[in-house]
């Protein structure tokens, strides 16, 4: 029986605007004219998802059964029904934004091989690339530092940089705004944003996904949108729908209002261990209620912006009048506004809703007024901790244990001081050298790979104290960076208010701490400046040092050189404190290992007391220059001090003015050539390169070939992240990475890191499972019973690199798969953990348990990700790496969620079998994994229609 035709100009509506012009757009109230239930009692997020299947239903890939099967959603239905979701734009960071660009001009090679138009190969929804995960701190404290650090920038990554400006000549829809205006979450909020979309005639909201995790920050203004895997933004940017589970909606209900004090900061970190508590991962978080319509903006973006640390797919506002406050007051037209408001109202989804009016999967209580000044960590975001229980959490977890969350460190050293020295001799201290603790698997993301030796030279200048010494607990990052919060002016207003008390009482910062203020646009100095606040903080040391990501992703730049030695050589818990959301192990620097999330106003208060282990209600930041203690209560801003500022940081001239011209004092950028034309040609290079992944491309797709007798490659624990896969930081020399670049004439001081060379494909196979701290249990224990750390594995007997190994089975024909227990590939959203994977010549992961986006990314690519059944793992089958594995079942009828079986034939000879199940979950995916992932079923689907 043929479904049903369903006809969208049929809930074509129109309404005109004050100027005259009329939009038209599809009504979701008219859809009860159709035979449709009211929608009225959908959460919104579902229904501007239901508006996208409406407009773009084609009777193909969206079809009427989509279009009720999402109208009639129930709060607490079965999750199996797939909904097609096309989005209205796709936004990019550098760091993937590049591999994106390089797959797009790698088809518009096999486009004109085949004798297609290279024009047809062209992004069908615009595309913003930022460019804010390159710039470093490496100069801070001084009035040229922001200069310093783009030079740098630029030198590092003038290549990339090149074949960025390419790419916005060749591509119509692909725009790049240059490094140094901000963060991409930010000028998301404040430029990006059109209220909503128009496109001939028809209006629509706007809605998109985002290469990096923190995209949800754009749920602020009402947008639906999250965090994919550069491989799924690739095909939302060629017009392939986003294949999606209907989701849970859970709502938070948000009651009264905050205490005096209290900061946007401390209520996400609030909701962040609520939320966690309440397992929302993998679910739509949808705000309501009273105290949800008080919040700003700002307010309202700094808890979206941390959704994927309190585990949700969104953190969404409804659109209301304070969304339209916040258009006007970052320099939006009139027009924009009035149609954004029109749309929503005509859409009857204008307005936060009150309790009871919507019906969610969940309620979560949180009255406002119960927040309190908190911090988060030392390693995870949703380890909140109150204020004025910092002194006794740190001295708990200086001695607790390594699987508790702690430092595992004697309870009598936490007093001692370490010296350090220049030049760097050994430093004698109260007790012998320790060697430096193995970090914890699961508690560490994107760590910056850099050797753990120091070098043999320090620095000498006339700034700093060269016989300072160092204790556990002691401040040495405090960064005000990180989209999060500099995107909200009452957090920056309160770090300025309190650094100009600070500065009158007479209060500094110490020596060793690395300050750093990095904002994620350009408009935060100004009002800043404006407010007479900026000159107070840098004072503190606290100037602007660049406008990008900076110590949110790690990039904060390497300390002084001796206290890195008197760290390693004293096993030293030294801390930083950052205004950022991700404060995993290693992450900020890989000898720091306690990270504090905290409010701007807080991270320049811990820089003043200069240590962690402090309880700030009853304890000094220090003396001022009366002799008498200063407490933090002293400098603290009240709340009329900060709302008498908000008026300068929502100008919207200033707004326009920053947002204007991209080419405006950007000579570094300006002065970059690039390649013209419209195919690229790959000159020499080691960070752009060819991709692969259309070698001997076919319209055709070739048979799904089964996988038999493979070796297994790695055998991993719980909570594998992407950065253990594919690691984004630096390498040594004798890296497999490290190898291919000393044979290419790149000297080891030109490295750079992965992240910067994702778009050469030989650099990065050589890194993946190529983290210094992943561990191959296949590889036996040392004598110690640890477990060496590294991309190792075994072949033949010999420990050898993993790239080594795969290469060598490659060779010898002989497919692998890689073992793992629960949360396989946690942490940021990063394709190249699954291209590398392919590469390898992986053809199987088989693991206990996945993260969303990266099992969509091995299913993207080809790889069959597979999950143990029945409480099974590899270690309960005494899987030890010597077997050889087939898969059973795997051909071109595969089915979604198939039951699979895995043989395992061990040495002596003997075979078991045991169920495995196909987390290839939709139709879509078996489609996309016969064509031998998303790429080329992409690509085909293109050049048929050329």
């Amino acid at each position: 029986m043929q479904s049903p035709v369903f006809e969208p100009h049929k809930l074509h509506h129109a309404f005109t605007l004050s100027d005259g012009k009329t939009l038209k757009y599809c009504s979701l109230p008219a859809l009860q004219n159709i035979g449709i239930d009211s929608v009225s009692r959908l959460p919104i997020s579902i229904r501007i998802i239901l508006e996208s299947l409406i407009r773009n239903a084609d009777n193909h890939r969206i079809t009427l059964e989509h279009i009720k099967q999402l109208a009639n959603w129930q709060p607490n239905a079965p999750r199996n029904e797939e909904i097609p979701f096309m989005v209205a734009r796709v936004v990019l960071q550098d760091f993937t934004g590049v591999p994106l660009l390089c797959d797009l001009a790698a088809m518009r090679n096999v486009a004109e091989d085949m004798g297609k138009p290279a024009s047809a190969i062209e992004p069908l929804v615009p595309v913003d690339l930022v460019v804010d995960h390159s710039v470093m701190v490496d100069f801070y404290d001084r009035p040229d530092a922001v200069e310093k650090n783009m030079q740098m920038e630029f030198k590092r990554n003038g290549e990339r940089y090149q074949f960025l400006k390419w790419g916005m000549q060749a591509f119509d829809t692909f725009k790049v705004v240059p490094p140094g205006f901000g963060i991409v979450h930010q000028v998301n909020l404040e430029y990006l944003f059109p209220g909503i979309q128009q496109k001939d005639g028809m209006c629509y909201p706007d809605t998109l996904v985002g290469t990096d995790s923190h995209t949800t920050m754009i749920n602020a203004l009402g947008v639906v949108g999250w965090g994919v895997g550069g491989i799924e933004a690739e095909a939302a940017m060629l017009g392939q729908p986003l294949y999606i589970l209907t989701p849970d909606v859970v709502g938070v209900n948000l009651s009264g209002k905050l205490r005096e004090g209290m900061t946007a900061t401390d209520l996400v970190l609030t909701v962040t261990e609520l939320l966690r508590k309440q397992k929302v991962v993998g679910k739509f978080v949808e705000f309501f209620g009273e105290g949800a319509r008080h919040l700003s903006v700002p307010d309202r973006a700094t808890l979206a912006n941390m959704a994927p640390e309190y585990g949700a797919t969104m953190g969404f506002f409804p659109v209301d009048e304070t969304t339209l406050e916040y258009m006007r007051g970052t320099g939006r037209s009139d027009s924009a506004i009035e149609a954004c408001e029109a749309y929503f109202r005509a859409q009857e989804m204008f307005g936060i809703p009150k309790s009871g009016e919507i019906d969610y999967s969940q309620v979560v209580e949180l009255d406002l007024d119960s927040v309190r000044p908190s911090l988060a960590g030392p390693k995870r975001p949703q380890d909140r901790i109150a204020l004025p229980d910092m002194h006794n959490s740190f001295t708990s977890l200086f001695s607790e244990t390594i699987a508790n969350g702690g430092f595992n460190k004697n309870a009598t050293d936490l007093d001692k001081r370490y010296g350090t020295s220049c030049p760097l001799i050994p430093v004698v201290n109260q007790d012998s050298p320790k060697p430096r603790r193995p970090l914890a698997r699961n508690e560490m993301e994107m760590i910056d790979n850099r050797l753990d030796t120091p070098s043999n030279e320090c620095e000498v200048d006339d700034q700093h104290d060269t016989n300072i010494d160092l204790g556990h607990g002691d401040v040495l990052i405090a960064a005000i960076t990180s989209c999060t919060n500099t995107s909200n002016p009452s957090v920056l207003l309160a770090a300025g208010l309190l650094a100009k008390k600070a500065v009158e009482l007479g209060l500094s910062v110490h020596p060793r701490v690395k300050t750093s203020l990095a904002p994620g646009s350009r408009v935060v100095p100004e009002y800043l400046e404006a407010a007479g606040l900026l000159s107070s903080l840098e004072t503190l040391g606290f100037g602007v040092t660049a406008f990008g990501c900076t110590t949110c992703i790690g990039n904060a730049g390497d300390l002084r050189l001796e206290y890195n030695q008197s760290i390693v050589e004293n096993d030293i818990v030294a801390a930083a404190v950052l205004s950022g959301n991700r404060n995993f192990e290693a992450r900020i620097h890989p000898n720091i290992r306690a990270n504090f999330l905290a409010s701007p106003p807080l991270v320049v208060a811990f820089a003043l007391a200069g240590t962690v282990n402090i309880d700030l209600d009853k304890d000094p930041l220090g003396t001022g220059k009366d002799g008498q203690a200063v407490y933090l209560k002293d400098i603290w801003p009240t709340n009329s001090d900060i709302h008498a500022l908000l008026g300068k940081a929502m100008n919207p001239a200033v707004f326009r003015e920053k947002y204007s011209d991209f080419s405006k004092d950007n000579a570094l950028w300006t002065d970059i050539e690039s390649a013209k034309g419209l195919v690229y040609d790959w000159p020499k290079s080691t960070y752009i390169a060819k991709p692969p992944f259309f070698e001997n491309f076919t319209m055709q797709p070739q048979a799904v070939e089964p996988i038999s007798k493979a070796r297994a490659l790695m055998l991993l624990g719980d909570s594998v992240t992407t950065d253990h896969i594919s690691p984004a930081g630096s390498f040594n020399s004798n890296s497999p990475a490290g190898q291919y670049l000393i044979n290419h004439d790149v000297q080891q001081s030109d490295f750079n890191t992965y992240g910067s060379r994702r778009g050469n494909h030989d650099v990065m196979i050589r890194g993946t499972f190529a983290n210094v701290r992943v561990k191959n249990l296949m590889l036996p224990p040392t004598e110690d019973g640890s477990r060496i750390e590294g991309g190792f594995t075994l072949l033949d007997g010999q420990q050898v690199p993993v790239y080594d190994a795969a290469m060598e089975y490659m060779q010898r024909k002989v497919p692998t798969v890689i073992f793992a227990g629960e949360e396989y590939g946690t942490g940021s959203s990063r394709d190249w953990a699954a291209k590398g994977t392919l590469l390898l010549g992986v053809k199987a992961v088989i693991a206990q348990s996945y993260e969303r986006i990266h099992r969509s990314n091995l299913v993207g690519m080809g790889v069959l990700p597979l999950q143990f059944v029945d409480g099974a793992s590899y270690t309960s089958l005494n899987i030890t790496g010597d077997e050889t594995f087939s898969i059973l079942g795997v051909d071109s009828d595969m089915q979604p969620r198939q039951e699979l079986t895995l043989e395992i034939t061990r040495k002596d000879g003997s075979v078991e079998k045991v169920p495995v199940l196909s987390r290839i979950d939709t139709p879509i995916e078996v489609e996309y994994y016969r064509h031998g992932g998303i790429l080329p079923y992409v690509l085909r689907d293109i050049l048929a229609k050329a």
